[in-house]
């Protein structure tokens, strides 16, 4: 859905220290992407689309370190699994819809080594696409209260089978296009009432005429009156989850 092209007019210095970070679970190799802020005020969780860890997602990371949160964007993935092509990338996003422990399994994992590489204690978990399916999972599981907060961004918001808000949950925040067709406006209102019946703190935004992905730079999707107000709302729920 994206490829590694990147905004030239969205130009800030690289962290002083950002570096891949390799890492195992259950034997099998994974590389995230640590980018570190002088003084942190929090610590920020990025989970990727469905075509892997890519320059987006480490150059979202940069901007947050910019902004003074330590950033990781974690691998649910894995080394070497491919993504080139549509099919890859139903495949390896499927074997996880699929097998949920595992999807939890890997992002505790992710988090774990985000907690290894930064100082700060509070974090926030941010995912695009498919990853803003696997932040609403970690924030309906017993993951839930690890994090101060949850946010999506043109995310998949449908509950799977067997799962529910129990009202517990730190606040969500979804960030959505109201010209998304993968993930519709009905898929909005059913996570809405899900939230609502359970008493979740959340807040929803929906951009006009903002279609899925538009936050990806420079592919057809991209919509920058919708990335840059997105962007903006994510801030100040950083600053409200983490600064404090």
């Amino acid at each position: 859905m994206k490829r590694a092209i990147l905004a030239l007019s969205i130009l800030m210095a690289q962290p002083a220290l950002a570096q891949d970070v390799p890492y195992e679970v259950d034997g099998q190799s994974f590389t995230g992407y640590f980018a570190a802020a002088d003084a942190p005020k929090g610590l920020v969780l990025i989970v990727h689309d469905w075509d892997g860890l890519t320059d987006y997602e480490k150059r979202r990371a940069d901007m947050l370190a910019d902004m003074g949160y330590d950033a990781f964007a974690i691998d649910m993935f894995g080394n070497g699994t491919p993504t080139q092509t549509v099919e890859h990338r139903r495949a390896a996003t499927g074997a996880l819809y699929g097998d949920r422990a595992r999807m939890r399994a890997l992002a505790a994992a992710g988090l774990e080594q985000a907690r290894g590489q930064s100082t700060a204690t509070d974090v926030v978990v941010m995912g695009y696409c498919f990853g803003g399916a696997v932040t609403l999972e970690m924030a309906r599981g017993d993951m839930g209260p690890q994090a101060a907060g949850y946010a999506t961004f043109h995310g998949g918001l449908s509950t799977p089978e067997g799962q529910s808000w129990s009202g517990d949950e730190p606040p969500v925040l979804v960030l959505h296009g109201g010209a998304d067709t993968s993930i519709t406006m009905q898929d909005v209102a059913d996570l809405s009432s899900e939230l609502e019946a359970a008493g979740v703190t959340y807040r929803i935004e929906v951009y006009s005429g903002a279609p899925h992905a538009f936050t990806v730079f420079g592919s057809q999707r991209y919509q920058e009156r919708a990335d840059t107000q997105s962007w903006q709302s994510f801030a100040s729920f950083l600053s409200e989850r983490l600064d404090g």
